[in-house]
Parts: structure tokens; C-alpha cells; sequence
């Protein structure tokens, strides 16, 4: 018995744009194109601040532990070991909350719903750069707080915490990451002014909320990869 002959697909079908395989459109495969590559930017980072760490000689200039580097908070005078981070990484997170309300909110085309969460989420992703501002600041003036020495506390050749490699995987990371969350933030107000002035109401749908969503979920996931590997292992 023969084999039926599976269904051809006409060349303008399948390269007209107007049918995905995947059943998602061009945008959204391409974004996910991105968030794949930047994943393993990401993943390279986090392999290459592990294998720097296993390879620091223990008896000459131990690997600082995290609880013992980010013990400040704003205005508070104490011992707090982890606890700002914990809650910039919290704030993070509920972010990527408001944001899957947004993209529900742009579902039902409610756009005074999407105005409302996508703010949120934008206000989240600046106080959460903010936080990453004063945690650097922190960071460079020493154990001591005191930000008239940081020539003297923190430089490439000299860390008061412990290896400079130390440093220079934090600034970078952190710094790469941050890069992100301020692009999150410039994408999402650009998509929130889009809505505002009703662009997707006319379009008759807000499939760029949604878009821009998977870019800053991404961003809240790697933040837990890097609160994780760098802060707590």
C-alpha cells in the first residue's frame, strides 16, 4: 500500500510572513531569537565568574562571601546580610507581575488596564536600577561606607573584599544586567506612551506589550540567576 503523499505548502504560504509554523508571528520568533542568544551571554558569564571562583587560591586571598559584603541598607545604620538585595530582587519579580497583567490587560483590549500595570512595572524597573545605583556606590566605598576613599577602596588592582576579580565580575555582571533592566525600562515607556496615544487600539491588538514582556521576564529570570550564583553561592 502506498504512503499518501504528505500536504505541500505553496512557496508563498510559507514565506509570505502571514503563516508561522509555530503559529506566533514573525516579532515574536525573532524576539525569542534574542533571548536565546542573550541567555547564553549570560550563561558564559555566570560559568566564567564559577570557574574563576573555583579556580581563587583558598589560603591566599579567600572568595568573599556574599553575607559578608552586602550587609547595608538605606539610611540604616546595622549588620543586614543579603536583605537589600532580597528586596530589589523581590521588587524585580513583582514586576514581572505587573507585566503579565499588562499583556493579560492587552488581551481583552483593556487599555486603561494595560496603562495601569505597564506604569507599575516601569516604576518597578526604576526603583530596581536605583537600588543597583546605591549597592554600587556602597560597594565602592569600602566596608567603611566612606565614599571619599573609593579611589583607595575599590580598583582594579586592589578590592578591600577580597580578590579583584571579585569586583570585576560584580561591576560587570551587575553592570551587564543592569544595561538590560534600563533598556526594559526604555522599551516599556516607549510601548506605555504607544498606548497612551491609542496606536494599538487602531492596530486592533497589543501583541508589542507582549513582546516587550518576554524581554523583561527575561530580565527578571536572569536576575535570579545572578542573585543566586553570585550573591548566594
Amino acid at each position: 500500500m502506498s504512503t499518501p503523499a504528505s500536504k505541500q505548502i505553496d512557496t508563498a504560504t510559507l514565506w509570505g510572513g502571514k503563516i508561522s509554523p509555530f503559529s506566533m508571528s514573525y516579532g515574536k520568533i525573532m524576539i525569542w531569537f534574542f533571548l536565546v542568544s542573550d541567555a547564553l551571554t549570560f550563561g558564559g558569564l555566570l560559568t566564567s565568574l564559577g570557574f574563576a571562583k573555583m579556580s581563587n587560591p583558598v589560603t591566599a586571598d579567600p572568595w568573599p562571601m556574599g553575607e559578608e559584603v552586602f550587609t547595608h541598607l538605606p539610611f540604616v545604620h546595622g549588620h543586614f546580610p543579603l536583605i537589600y538585595v532580597a528586596l530589589m530582587t523581590f521588587i524585580l519579580i513583582a514586576s514581572s507581575v505587573t507585566m503579565v497583567l499588562a499583556v493579560e490587560a492587552g488581551h481583552r483590549m483593556d487599555k486603561k488596564g494595560v496603562i495601569k500595570w505597564l506604569l507599575l512595572t516601569v516604576v518597578g524597573g526604576l526603583i530596581f536600577l536605583g537600588s543597583q545605583v546605591w549597592e554600587w556606590s556602597t560597594f565602592i566605598a569600602g566596608p567603611d561606607g566612606d565614599l571619599s576613599t573609593w579611589a583607595d577602596n575599590a580598583t582594579l588592582a586592589h578590592n578591600p573584599y577580597g580578590p579583584p576579580l571579585y569586583a570585576d565580575y560584580f561591576f560587570f555582571i551587575t553592570g551587564f544586567h543592569g544595561f538590560h533592566v534600563f533598556t526594559g525600562i526604555l522599551f516599556n515607556t516607549i510601548i506605555l506612551i504607544n498606548v497612551f496615544k491609542g496606536t494599538y487600539e487602531r492596530r486592533g491588538h497589543y501583541e508589542m506589550v507582549e513582546k516587550v514582556g518576554l524581554y523583561w521576564h527575561f530580565v527578571d529570570l536572569v536576575w535570579v540567576f545572578v542573585f543566586t550564583f553570585y550573591y548566594l553561592v
